[in-house]
């Protein structure tokens, strides 16, 4: 039976990456994907986010609108929202709802034919996989789940254990991307320092996996296409990362952790004493030695139980002392379930608030300083959104190009102004 369909992705790249599975699939069986506005689709299937309040708020919402708007379309809810407040999403004509550790179940079924079963959970790898993308710079899942159990986190109960993707299976779909044409690839995982693989014999880590794509990969694509890493654990920047890094040729010089606070005490409290803010200030700092200019990231949880004004400036001397070049602040949100939900000296919702606001202003300063000191670079690589001039440079800048050519390829380019947060370049003739 054929129909139509969307697919609403909320949340991490992990998501995005699942939805392209499940887009693929759907396709496989005839099914249309309706992509614009004015038609009304048979079937939407919304993938949600529980990572805090609002993006299950903001689920929730979008399936009202959708219930309200299109009463004769199929809805089916899926991800980690659907696991962590299934109730809030128990509507009268929402066709099924689909744990996340279940969504699996949606590469083997016909949507309108889910069996009674579905909501069985997978302890194995799920067995995601694509040919393409419906982005310009495709996602590579290696890793699914986590069992560290932050004390904030409600990932380790929606996606369930760490488990990880075969490093052949991996290598295949690597290999599949570049040769259709994509020439930036994110490798991503919900915990990528938990990734852990047989290959040849070998117990893999995430840096042994990265070895093995250099050696499979470098020569031939070098300066052709290029890797970027997804959020990766602090204490991942170990010595042997620092030295993975360095010896890569594909990856971007960017890197995005997932950080949380500067202050020892918080991370203790936060579960995540397995790296201190003097350790990182330590590693980061070695970076300079192999990539002159680097963007840098980081996640922040501001407002977690107990935090003190003493706290707070602990980690806005870390942003001090570290080259940010953005951030990504979020105000603590209670997660049911959590060890952090019932923890003692909750702080006020405006508290939480201006301890985010406080490290996001500084971030801004730090941000600023950056984009002056490429804007003055004489060249950079740029990858752009297909059908836009907009994408984004190595340094995960955006870059905004005139009369941008239609192509996944690397495109050399060279800065000419800067507009608020874009950058504003033009086409070079590419020396490599």
């Amino acid at each position: 039976m054929s129909f139509s369909f969307q697919i609403l992705t909320y949340g991490c790249k992990v998501n995005q990456y699942e939805s392209q599975a499940i887009r693929e699939y759907w396709q496989s069986l005839g099914a249309k994907e309706i992509a614009g506005t004015g038609e009304f689709p048979d079937l939407i299937l919304l993938a949600g986010c529980a990572v805090t309040a609002q993006a299950i708020a903001d689920a929730r919402q979008m399936v009202r609108k959708i219930l309200r708007e299109m009463p004769q379309t199929k809805v089916i809810v899926t991800g980690c929202c659907a696991s962590c407040e299934p109730n809030d999403f128990a509507f009268e004509n929402v066709t099924a709802l689909v744990s996340q550790t279940a969504k699996w179940n949606l590469l083997h079924y016909h949507p309108f034919a889910l069996p009674q079963e579905l909501m069985e959970k997978n302890t194995e790898y799920p067995d995601f996989s694509i040919q393409g993308f419906a982005r310009s710079r495709p996602v590579l899942k290696i890793q699914d789940g986590c069992s560290h159990f932050c004390t904030y986190c409600i990932v380790p109960y929606t996606r369930g254990k760490a488990r990880s993707r075969s490093a052949e299976e991996s290598i295949a779909e690597l290999r599949r991307l570049l040769e259709a044409g994509y020439r930036e690839i994110m490798i991503s995982g919900i915990n990528l320092r938990q990734y852990s693989r047989q290959y040849h014999g070998d117990k893999l880590n995430f840096w042994g996996f990265l070895k093995i794509v250099e050696k499979e990969f470098g020569a031939e694509w070098k300066g052709r296409a290029r890797l970027r890493l997804s959020s990766l654990e602090p204490a991942q920047l170990n010595d042997e990362g620092l030295d993975t890094l360095a010896q890569s040729s594909l990856i971007c010089p960017h890197l995005h952790l997932s950080l949380q606070s500067g202050s020892a005490a918080v991370l203790q409290r936060m579960g995540r004493e397995h790296y201190t803010p003097e350790y990182m200030a330590q590693q980061i700092g070695k970076i300079k030695s192999f990539w002159q200019t680097f963007g840098l990231g980081a996640d922040f949880l501001m407002g977690f139980p107990g935090e003190t004004e003493q706290e707070l400036a602990e980690t806005l001397a870390l942003v001090d002392t570290l080259p940010f070049t953005y951030a990504h602040v979020f105000p603590f949100s209670v997660r049911k379930g959590t060890k952090a939900e019932k923890m003692p000296l909750q702080l006020e919702k405006h508290v939480k608030q201006e301890h985010a606001q406080k490290v996001r202003a500084k971030i801004d300063i730090k941000k600023r300083q950056f984009l002056q000191t490429i804007s003055e670079k004489k060249s950079m690589q740029l990858s752009l959104d297909m059908g836009t001039n907009e994408g984004w440079n190595e340094f995960y800048v955006a870059c905004s190009l005139e009369n941008a050519p239609q192509t996944h390829e690397l495109l050399s380019v060279k800065p000419i102004r800067m507009e608020k947060n874009t950058l504003f370049v033009k086409q070079i003739k590419d020396t490599q």
